[in-house]
């Protein structure tokens, strides 16, 4: 056990051994150690962070994951005015500029500095004495939103300067969502029924202004820096400097700028961007262009909101009209009815695409899209094909309207809308379409936590046809089994002892795990509680769901949709028929020997998980918070216990080792 100081001491040190290999990785794209040598980096910070809480700070790189919720956003004055760029359409508006500069500067040399301009969310970060302490958005330029803790959860963004740090140092940056996350994001979105972003700055944008910071952290953000604010203590003399500077403080700095002597050299840069940006990962809009000598800067100062020594040249936007050919449905893994436009190839950012998503019914009805019509289409972000419009005015009558099937095409089941939402979908958790991830759900560790059964078991089950529902994972057999790539006897033995164990769990994870809309985990106890059996909670109406206080109109709605579509209930007989457990074991609310107490578990238990050990607490009526507070009546301690073994210790609450927790379930006195 290592002492206090030896603990700091190895905390610091590993610290800094996890930025300097983020910063290979996220900012040079060149790491010096495997995946799995890092993660046990990160693992032993963890343990010693939660074996000494007073050395936990928030520029550690354990934070960068995101903390609780915030209730809002405060506001941040800049030090300096954040100013926007002024916009040059055509190389002549870029001669312009350059004609007015040297006027202003008469007589003298003047160099530009030129680099992409990303588009993303610009912010300001603060640095004292090296140290990251402070993030903010640009906001209306004088004052912006402090997002410090969602820019943490940002990579490639160091918490530390790496030497030499001035006292402060704000340095300005353009947060981004990189192409390829877009797409991720926004297909998660689409089979959540949820609208899509338009592009990856609006997507970049709505990610930093999250009041959880979890949520941003799951989004891939990147940042490049692009300039200083208000400085202390730094003597830099011009831009290309100052991204040198940057770049050696361990700043993500874009590679492409370039630094010339004269506008003529600068407006071919930016031309050559002009079809090289669809190459890049990320998207650019333009290019900035600026004075390089920081002396000049000063003296062509700025209007209310721009600078006189920089302006941005714009790309066209480019798009292309075709003829809309149909209008095909897809169905998500999730069950969500998509429709897809399906037009004459047209080349567009790189590519020739002739495909593009319409999201749902209710945007082709705003947009007036009608199959057959001559459409503007483009790709939002550069990466995702969109149809813009419709252009009416090229109509022959011979149009037609569209309409969402009512039934899933796939399967046949009646689809659904619940009310307030824009996504048609299909209820059938047998569905073709969706089977894998009804699969992986439904064997999934809360719910009924069948080891073993992976994503590539799942596929190989599903394509094979030994598995068309949930229920016929009881019926697989060895011989099944061991035809399988890498499934020797062995494994196929362990899985289906695995399958088995399962027909024993609670009612209150079966519910979980037959994936009804809205019904979590909490959800399926408290119905399982109730209703004592799943006979009898498919067969309660609306009214007698929404009496239970946590159980509202929309989840009941879904139950009762999910229990009226006659596919799901054969799933359910099949279930039934394989053995599998459909009645309540826990104890009602209010009841059971535990009725009214409060645990928290803390530390590795020898005979339980931590789920298991929550399971048989509430199974005796009693309930596991997570954090002490002078409301809980007991703390059960494993191994390596945390910080709230010592809270407990300091409220005076009573700690259970592993055995005194066994005797109390087994109802013995302690």
């Amino acid at each position: 056990m290592l002492t206090r100081e030896e603990a700091r001491r190895r905390i610091e040190e590993l610290r800094r051994e996890i930025e300097y290999h983020n910063y290979r990785y996220y900012v040079l794209d060149a790491p010096v150690i495997s995946d799995a040598e890092f993660d046990r980096l990160v693992a032993e910070l963890v343990a010693l962070e939660e074996a000494f809480p007073e050395f936990i700070t928030p520029n550690s790189p354990t934070q960068r994951v995101g903390g609780a919720p915030r209730e809002g956003f405060a506001t941040v004055r800049h030090r300096l005015p954040m100013l926007s760029l002024a916009n040059a359409f055509e190389p002549g508006e870029l001669r312009d500029f350059d004609r007015r500069v040297r006027a202003a500067l008469p007589g003298e040399q003047v160099a530009y500095v030129v680099e992409p301009k990303i588009d993303g969310l610009a912010v300001s970060l603060t640095y004292e004495n090296g140290e990251f302490v402070q993030g903010a958005t640009r906001g209306d330029g004088e004052t912006g939103e402090d997002i410090t803790p969602n820019l943490r959860t940002v990579r490639s963004l160091p918490l530390r300067l790496l030497k030499d740090a001035p006292p402060l140092v704000e340095v300005r940056g353009e947060a981004y969502m990189p192409k390829e996350a877009f797409a991720q994001l926004n297909e998660r979105r689409e089979e959540a029924g949820e609208p899509p972003f338009a592009n990856p700055r609006n997507a970049a944008a709505g990610s930093l202004r999250q009041l959880d910071p979890r949520v941003t952290a799951h989004r891939k953000l990147d940042i490049f820096v692009y300039g200083l604010g208000y400085s202390e203590g730094l003597a830099l003399t011009s831009h290309h400097a100052v991204l040198a500077w940057l770049a050696a403080q361990g700043f993500k700095v874009n590679p492409h700028y370039r630094l010339f002597p004269d506008i003529e050299a600068v407006i071919a840069y930016c031309l050559s961007w002009q079809e090289k940006r669809f190459d890049l990962p990320y998207q650019i809009d333009g290019m900035v262009v600026k004075v390089d000598d920081l002396a000049q800067q000063e003296r062509l100062g700025a209007t209310l909101k721009s600078p006189r020594w920089a302006v941005a040249y714009k790309f066209p936007p480019e798009e292309a009209v075709t003829r809309l050919r149909e209008i095909v449905v897809s169905v998500g893994r999730t069950g969500v009815l998509t429709p897809t436009a399906v037009f004459d190839p047209v080349h567009l950012a790189g590519t020739t695409v002739s495909r593009a998503t319409l999201h749902n019914e209710d945007l082709i009805r705003e947009k007036d899209i009608r199959m057959g019509d001559y459409i503007v289409v483009h790709k939002a972000g550069d990466v995702i094909p969109e149809v813009v419009r419709s252009l009416p005015e090229r109509r022959t009558g011979g149009e037609q309207v569209f309409r969402m099937p009512a039934r899933c095409p796939v399967c046949g089941a009646k689809t659904i809308r619940e009310e307030g939402e824009v996504a048609i979908r299909c209820p059938n958790i047998s569905c073709p379409a969706r089977l894998k991830e009804s699969i992986l759900h439904f064997a999934s560790r809360n719910a009924m936590d069948i080891r073993g059964l992976g994503r590539a078991l799942v596929e190989q089950l599903v394509e094979k046809g030994l598995v068309r529902n949930v229920a016929d994972l009881y019926r697989l057999k060895a011989e099944d089994l061991v035809r399988l790539e890498r499934m020797g006897p062995k494994s196929a033995a362990n899985l289906l002892r695995e399958i088995e164990a399962s027909k024993k769990r609670d009612l209150g994870r079966l519910i979980f795990a037959l994936g009804i809309r809205h019904v979590g985990e909490r959800a399926g106890k408290v119905l399982a509680a109730h209703f004592g059996s799943l006979a009898r909670l498919m067969a309660a109406t609306a009214e007698e769901l929404t009496a239970i206080p946590e159980i509202g109109p929309k989840m009941a709605a879904s139950i009762r949709t999910f229990f009226s579509e006659p596919r799901n209930r054969q799933v359910v007989e099949a279930l039934v028929s394989a053995g599998v457990n459909t009645v309540a074991q826990t104890a009602t609310p209010g009841g059971g020997p535990l009725a009214g107490k409060v645990f928290v578990l803390t530390g590795a238990l020898k005979e339980y998980t931590r789920e298991e050990a929550t399971a048989r607490i509430e199974a005796l009526g009693g309930r596991v918070a997570s954090s002490v507070s002078r409301r809980t009546d007991y703390v059960v301690a494993g191994e390596n216990p945390g910080s709230k073994f010592e809270k407990a210790r300091e409220l005076g609450i009573r700690i259970l080792n592993e055995d005194e927790f066994n005797r109390l379930l087994a109802g013995d006195e302690i």
